[in-house]
């Protein structure tokens, strides 16, 4: 395997590796918001779109190759070759199955990219999600301990029965703040229930990402199996010559 080859092979079992520890349970949401925003990640993220757009343009430029490789060998050998030189069928489709491979490597790699850049997104939307819906039902439990505040003194209010105008300005009042508590109330409570649906979508994304994972790498795996196959079919051939 030839050094770019290498490179791309290295790259995607990073990928696999930092794909599968992002998924981990037990690390929540917020510990990986955490390490989002540490002075590394922050200096590393300055630049992380010149990043991504080189890494693309390096894995379409090597998966463009394999593929080139893939077609011009996929074309049957001339008889006349075959006589003149009996290894070139052998040495052919050695050549093939190495762009076969090739093709497989860049085109996982450039995939799970894209599936790790994704996964980063929706990990920092949850952990942002998650925040907004603690701070909403503070809110809300705030909003509703100044409600019953409220309401006792509009009842004491109303035991008593005062008929100063004071009283009945200060009542009024009350009934004034009541009125926007419960209207506050109201409007944090909407914003929690969108808080919630809003992280019940990420988390349903996160699911689907985590299958469409699971689904790849055991493709990955049965390409594997084919490539080892054929490597033993190639050497048992070599072998018997």
């Amino acid at each position: 395997m030839t050094l770019q080859w290498t490179f791309v092979a290295s790259v995607l079992y990073v990928e696999i590796f930092l794909v599968a520890f992002l998924m981990l349970p037990f690390i929540s949401p917020k510990t990986w918001q955490k390490l989002f925003r540490s002075r590394l990640a922050s200096s590393l993220s300055t630049y992380s779109n010149i990043y991504f757009n080189i890494f693309i343009a390096i894995l379409l430029l090597l998966f463009a190759e394999s593929v080139r490789e893939t077609w011009k060998y996929s074309e049957p050998l001339d008889s006349e070759e075959l006589r003149k030189f009996p290894e070139a069928e052998n040495l052919y489709h050695m050549k093939l199955f190495r762009a076969q491979r090739n093709m497989y490597i860049a085109g996982f790699a450039l995939f799970l990219w894209f599936v790790l850049r994704r996964l980063v997104i929706l990990i920092a939307s949850e952990a942002t999600l998650m925040a907004q819906s603690e701070a909403s039902m503070k809110q809300a439990e705030s909003a509703t301990a100044a409600a019953k505040h409220f309401m006792e003194e509009k009842g004491s209010l109303d035991d008593n029965k005062k008929n100063t105008v004071t009283e009945e300005k200060d009542q009024s009042h009350v009934e004034k703040e009541l009125n926007q508590t419960q209207a506050e109330l109201e409007k944090t409570k909407e914003e929690l229930y969108r808080a919630k649906v809003d992280l019940s979508s990420i988390k349903k994304q996160a699911e689907s990402t985590s299958q469409e994972y699971d689904r790849l790498s055991e493709e990955y795996s049965r390409v594997q199996k084919k490539l080892s196959i054929l490597e033993g079919s190639d050497s048992e051939d070599k072998k018997g010559k």
